[in-house]
């Protein structure tokens, strides 16, 4: 996936200025789609020449004026091609994975320490993802068909950090009792 169709996505659920749709990243779709606020506003501007979206001057009081991106015919075009198009299997990169390998090379203290921070990372993770569903999605059978994306992508993110969260404390496990 290129980030175009990150942003398309995100402008297809509501119009935004560069720096609303960087927020809107940092707060949920950078959860699994990772992009800098530059690289937001570079993209913006290559999908701008190529017509995918399109932009107006908002005049804000005391500011300078925004620009305010809003999807474009040919963006859903291209999202609608995109949708279609299936998706291969992704492949898992760890860094982590790796170092847990090669433990028996290291220092078998220092990875549990690891593996402890590691955990409460995900921990935290969950309890936000947690947070975020009782917040937006309190009655899941109530959704509605705009719901229903984001409730499985969180739902998604929330067996993702659980799992993550249980291998970590069965890493801790067999470590310890070695």
């Amino acid at each position: 996936m290129a980030l175009e169709h990150a942003i398309l996505v995100s402008l297809a659920e509501r119009s935004a200025s560069g720096y609303d749709l960087a927020r809107r990243f940092d707060a949920s779709i950078g959860h699994f789609w990772k992009a800098s606020h530059q690289q937001i506003y570079k993209v913006l501007g290559r999908m701008e020449t190529d017509k995918l979206v399109e932009s107006n001057l908002v005049a804000q009081a005391g500011r300078p004026d925004k620009k305010v991106y809003a999807i474009t015919a040919d963006g859903r075009g291209e999202l609608t091609t995109w949708l279609a198009t299936p998706t291969p299997p992704e492949a898992l990169r760890s860094e982590f994975a790796v170092k847990l390998r090669a433990m028996h090379l290291g220092d078998r203290d220092t990875l549990l320490d690891q593996v402890r921070v590691r955990r409460a990372q995900h921990a935290a993770q969950l309890a936000s993802y947690e947070s975020s569903a009782a917040k937006f999605y309190p009655e899941p059978s109530d959704l509605t068909d705009e719901e229903i994306g984001p409730y499985l992508v969180l739902r998604g993110g929330l067996r993702a950090e659980t799992g993550a969260v249980e291998w970590c404390d069965e890493i801790l496990t067999e470590l310890e009792k070695r």
